[in-house]
């Protein structure tokens, strides 16, 4: 039986769980990397610091505030992916800005943090690309 890779999710914020509808994004990387090349060869790479984000569409429900939500600071951001995976954003802050699509009933939230942890699905349910 082939594991289940994608499908449902969930968004919690503070153990408080967000309407996810879609367009759900995990980005946990720490650092970026770019290729320096010069004229001969590539003779390395440059590695800067980056923020670690998860976003996503949520339903406009009416008991979902903008202004609560645009409040949100110093805060705990777990997303649960279908294949089992976990990713916890800390000391995460909701980046503002928000706009509302009335047409689809719903907005994008962005969550930035300091710090990204990832944990792995039950032993059999993920499975990496690449050995690590």
């Amino acid at each position: 039986m082939a594991p289940r890779i994608a499908g449902i999710a969930f968004l919690k914020v503070n153990s408080g769980l967000l309407p996810l509808r879609g367009n759900f994004t995990v980005s946990p990387s720490a650092y970026e990397r770019a290729g320096i090349a010069g004229q001969d060869m590539v003779h390395g790479y440059s590695e800067l610091p980056r923020v670690p984000y998860i976003e996503g569409d949520v339903s406009l429900l009416p008991d979902l505030s903008m202004e609560n939500l645009e409040a949100l600071t110093n805060v705990t951001v777990t997303a649960e992916l279908a294949n089992g995976n976990v990713y916890v954003l800390h000391e995460a802050w909701c980046k503002s800005a928000q706009e509302m699509n009335s047409r689809e009933g719903q907005t994008r939230v962005r969550f930035e943090g300091a710090f990204c942890e990832e944990i792995m699905g039950a032993a059999g349910q993920s499975f990496p690309l690449v050995p690590i």
